[in-house]
């Protein structure tokens, strides 16, 4: 078949001459196929062109939000390192608090929650954006552990707190009754007998009638009256180990189980039992020992 040979006749026009010239069919394969491959490798260095094009675009576009991100990554670190600062400064606030109120203080090594190991060799062949993002990965991940313990820590502190608000408000801290100190605690002269023996209070004189206070919240134990002794006389349970006791008293005005806060009138200032006119004899005690009221009295008259 490629053997054969086709015959190709140009006809001029009325006054030329006609020519005739015969291609074998084989030189017309090879053209058609030469013809073919021009075309395809021009095509196909076309989509090559157009593709690195395309590519090298994207590549410039990946680039450039690579860079954006970088710098959001920065900007994030910044920010923790910020955050890190004010979770310094509250624990600085949380160990001042415990120093302050005498509680348990916690050692540096525990509030690290110590973290290690060995680095993965994976970081290595991380890009620099990478190891950024999981560097900021991990120091978020520190920071959120960080904050729960000191939360939980703060909880602790704000339960101690109220623990020692609760036994601020039952101790007693303030005077019973405005008046003159007329004897003092400790071994002093009896006004009857002229013999010195131990006086288990102090004695606050005034007007007959003047108010008596509690001096911190606490319920109300005893109302009794002693002719020869302590006259009418309050005793309050404070909780804690305390408790005060009020003699003397003209009036009382509250009753046994009842519950009283601090400067709540109790009873009047007055005469009775065994006394030389109206004052307030007035006794604090803890876990059955009388103790020197004036250690308890941090306000002014």
């Amino acid at each position: 078949m490629f053997k054969k040979k086709l015959t190709f006749m140009l006809i001029p026009n009325s006054d030329g001459v006609m020519k005739q010239f015969r291609v074998p069919i084989a030189s017309l394969y090879i053209a058609a196929t030469l013809a073919f491959c021009i075309i395809a490798g021009n095509f196909f260095l076309s989509a090559e062109f157009f593709s690195s094009k395309v590519d090298q675009s994207e590549l410039e576009q990946l680039r450039a939000e690579n860079l954006e991100l970088k710098d959001k990554y920065e900007q994030l670190r910044w920010n923790l390192s910020e955050v890190e600062n004010r979770y310094i400064t509250l624990v600085e606030k949380e160990e001042k608090i415990r120093t302050l109120f005498q509680l348990p203080e916690i050692p540096s090594e525990e509030r690290q929650l110590g973290i290690g190991g060995p680095a993965s060799p994976m970081l290595e062949q991380l890009s620099e954006t990478e190891q950024t993002a999981l560097a900021t990965e991990f120091e978020i991940d520190r920071l959120l552990k960080l904050s729960t313990y000191e939360l939980e820590k703060y909880s602790e502190v704000e339960s101690e707190l109220q623990n020692l608000q609760s036994r601020l408000e039952h101790t007693p801290s303030i005077w019973p009754t405005k008046g003159w100190n007329s004897r003092g605690y400790g071994m002093k002269f009896d006004p009857f007998t002229g013999y010195k023996q131990m006086h288990r209070g102090i004695d606050i004189a005034n007007h007959n009638g003047t108010p008596i206070i509690a001096t911190a919240n606490g319920t109300i134990k005893v109302v009794g009256n002693q002719k020869s002794g302590m006259g009418k006389y309050v005793t309050i349970n404070h909780g804690f180990g305390f408790q005060t006791r009020y003699g003397h008293l003209s009036k009382i005005t509250v009753k046994r189980g009842q519950k009283v806060k601090r400067g709540d009138v109790i009873g009047m200032m007055g005469s009775t039992g065994y006394s030389t006119g109206p004052h307030l004899h007035y006794e604090v005690i803890r876990n059955g020992k009388f103790l020197n009221p004036h250690n308890y009295i941090l306000n002014d008259k």
